[in-house]
């Protein structure tokens, strides 16, 4: 009798694996792609980057994770692709919000704000206003006065529509009663490289975007509660008077419906990755702030600002 019960007991554990419990055991059997939806080079793709490296490290037994690049309009054709691919864990994308949260407002999307398993946020990295050394206008101050002299002459370089550095421009305009003239590019890099060379008078970027050419750039202010430690003898908005608070959040996401145990089996190598001097360390060489929500938590964070875009749209349409 008692050989029959453990038996069944057996049976009915290999089943209770094979539902559950196989996929943690065995995942990951093959290498994972990561698709960046930007060109190389840029904050996300550094952030991917710079990041896998201690994913493969805390997935273990070999783990193997390829970044892709995938770049076209704003990033949305690389989350279309990550959000609508076979949810095995194979297949990961990044993920910037608010960006791509306003991309399912303005325009038709592949995807919605429950198309995804979320994994976790890593980057929180605020927005800065720069202009070049041979405009004169090294302060905010100075920048607003000619922008109030001469509403639309001041030109503003950005990486899209529709993302943190157009928010942030919507609500200093809104708080000083001025107004900007938008010059969209492909990316953050070609907007820095317009704004050194004198084609656009002012850049709104990230930080970790400019903290490498502060001698080329002046930093009127960064967008965070307290100073950036990757610029800290910029004053924040706030000490100069603005409720100025804004800035791009880079994760990774997996299409929606991804197993449970690799879900888990992701997110912990995020957490453990978190905690990693080493991870720590490579984050602050390339100036990217760290702040990592894993999982329900990243996914209501997606929602607050889904809800904050659309709210942006409704009262101040970017198109």
């Amino acid at each position: 009798m008692f050989k029959v019960i453990a038996k069944a007991t057996f049976a009915g554990a290999m089943l209770m694996a094979a539902g559950t419990g196989a996929a943690l055991a065995e995942y990951p059997e093959k290498p994972i792609e990561v698709i960046v939806g930007y060109s190389a080079g840029g904050g996300t793709d550094v952030m991917a980057r710079t990041t896998m490296p201690f994913i493969e490290k805390y997935l273990g037994k070999g783990a193997s994770i390829v970044v892709k690049n995938m770049p076209g309009a704003s990033g949305q054709i690389g989350v279309t692709k990550a959000a609508t691919s076979e949810p095995d864990g194979y297949t990961l994308g990044t993920f910037n919000l608010p960006g791509m949260m306003a991309r399912t407002i303005d325009r038709k999307a592949g995807y919605s704000v429950d198309s995804f398993t979320y994994l976790a946020n890593v980057v929180n990295d605020p927005n800065v206003i720069v202009t070049s050394k041979g405009t004169g206008i090294d302060t905010l101050e100075k920048l607003i006065s000619k922008a109030k002299a001469e509403p639309g002459a001041v030109t503003v370089g950005m990486s899209s529509l529709g993302g943190d550095d157009h928010f942030t421009l919507i609500k200093l305009q809104k708080q000083t009663n001025t107004e900007f003239t938008i010059v969209p590019f492909k990316g953050s890099a070609p907007a820095r490289t317009a704004v050194m060379g004198g084609h656009v008078i002012m850049g709104i970027l990230n930080v970790s975007e400019v903290a490498k050419f502060k001698d080329e750039l002046n930093i009127l202010g960064v967008a965070q509660a307290e100073r950036s430690e990757f610029a800290p003898d910029v004053p924040t908005f706030k000490e100069q008077g603005l409720n100025l608070i804004n800035g791009s959040m880079r994760g990774i996401i997996a299409p929606k419906g991804l197993p449970k145990d690799v879900e888990a089996k992701l997110i912990n190598a995020f957490k453990q990755a978190a905690k990693d001097p080493e991870f720590l360390k490579a984050m602050k060489a390339t100036a990217n702030p760290v702040e990592v929500v894993t999982g329900d938590d990243f996914k209501a964070l997606t929602k607050e600002l889904y809800d904050l875009a659309k709210g942006v749209w409704e009262t101040t349409p970017w198109k």
